[in-house]
């Protein structure tokens, strides 16, 4: 069954040991509140049961899911089954850090129905690891590693992460190597991306770091692109790729592709689709987005559901424009990429798409332009070429 047919659930699971220096998604690291998180999510989910009922993806990100004890991710997950269907062939993705990957919880994971395991490497270099403020050493993401494997699972994706302070092209290639001596069906490469307001931030303002530079960083990216694809990999999002298409993760395909999915948890973001009005031209412009998200606040989390309330911080509802909009944002951010008949609402789209592809950012294939190796690197600057 096709993973556009339902929904996916997302639980954000908001606890870390530590905070690493380069993240600014929500946790924190009081780690005494998980008992009570999870009571109240359960409560969370209860709101939505008559309004989504079935999903054929489940995804537990954070934070760090993995520091969950096996007998609080059995009530969580005994209570989503209780109050939705989840499809029998259900993706079921656990995010885990490696030094939290014990011979037990790795079966423990896979009783409860855990079938893809996305393990955040990041690297393969202690120097790097120790930049980032990872937790763990190189072997002992290489021992993780070797244990899933040993279980037998057969679903890894990889977290790793390029463009860092020093690295090398050969350095990168080496911590790529050692990823594919594991044959994970799926690799998440994301460039360091220094955010204002971080610990790593701070660092670089006052001066204590050089960043990679635009050129290494597209150079590392080209790397990346080329080494993976000619070992058999399929790049299929901008930072994401798949041995084999059926191994793209089928849970985030549906935020490329407008899919529903319900977010449970702090600071968790949800979307459905509403019927709307025909936008520019008609068809197929006939639906619009409503995207709603949760207070990024554990003890607000906590209060609201306690007082029997949804946790919903705001809401909005997209209109034609801003939906349609977001299909070629989405779209060009993938190697899909966009229909022509999403395009033809622009006036300039014949003269804009030829400018694309004379360029070589954009190929047509089968209805379809297509964002090429090249194109992926400026991936978010393609749709500011089509004007209304």
């Amino acid at each position: 069954m096709s993973s556009n047919s339902f929904p996916g659930l997302y639980l954000h699971i908001p606890f870390c040991r530590s905070k690493c220096p380069y993240c600014d998604f929500y946790s924190v690291t009081d780690l005494s509140l998980v008992t009570a998180w999870v009571a109240a999510l359960i409560k969370e989910a209860a709101f939505y049961r008559e309004k989504f009922d079935g999903f054929d993806t489940l995804y537990l990100g954070g934070g760090t899911p993995s520091l969950l004890t096996p007998a609080q991710l059995e009530a969580l997950l005994a209570a989503l089954r209780r109050y939705f269907h989840f499809t029998s062939d259900a993706e079921v993705t656990l995010e885990a850090n490696p030094d939290d990957l014990s011979r037990e919880k790795i079966a423990a994971y896979q009783d409860l129905g855990v079938n893809r395991l996305s393990v955040g490497i990041q690297s393969f270099n202690d120097r790097d690891l120790t930049f980032l403020g990872r937790r763990h050493t190189a072997r002992q993401a290489v021992q993780a590693l070797e244990g899933a494997r040993a279980a037998g699972f057969a679903n890894l994706s990889l977290d790793l992460m390029y463009a860092l302070p020093g690295q090398t092209e050969k350095d990168w290639r080496e911590t790529l190597n050692v990823a594919l001596s594991f044959q994970p069906e799926h690799l998440s490469c994301y460039q360091l991306t220094v955010e204002a307001g971080t610990p790593l931030g701070e660092r670089k303002t006052r001066g204590e770091f050089q960043a990679a530079g635009e050129e290494m960083e597209g150079a590392l990216f080209l790397l990346t692109s080329e080494f993976l694809e000619d070992k058999g990999y399929f790049h299929y999002e901008v930072s994401n790729f798949a041995w084999g298409k059926k191994n793209c993760c089928r849970h985030n395909l549906k935020y490329w592709r407008h899919v529903p999915y319900l977010g449970l948890g702090p600071g968790a973001h949800s979307f459905s689709i509403v019927d709307g009005e025909d936008g520019a031209q008609g068809a197929p412009y006939i639906k619009n987005g409503v995207r709603w998200w949760n207070q990024a606040d554990l003890e607000g989390y906590l209060k609201a559901l306690a007082a029997g309330q949804a946790p919903v911080a705001g809401r909005e509802t997209l209109t034609p424009e801003q939906f349609r909009l977001e299909i070629l944002y989405l779209g060009f951010r993938t190697r899909r990429g966009v229909a022509l008949e999403d395009l033809r609402g622009y006036g300039n789209w014949e003269t804009a798409l030829g400018d694309l592809e004379e360029a070589g950012l954009v190929e047509v294939v089968q209805g379809r332009a297509q964002p090429t190796r090249r194109g992926f690197l400026v991936a978010d600057g393609l749709p500011l070429r089509f004007g209304d």
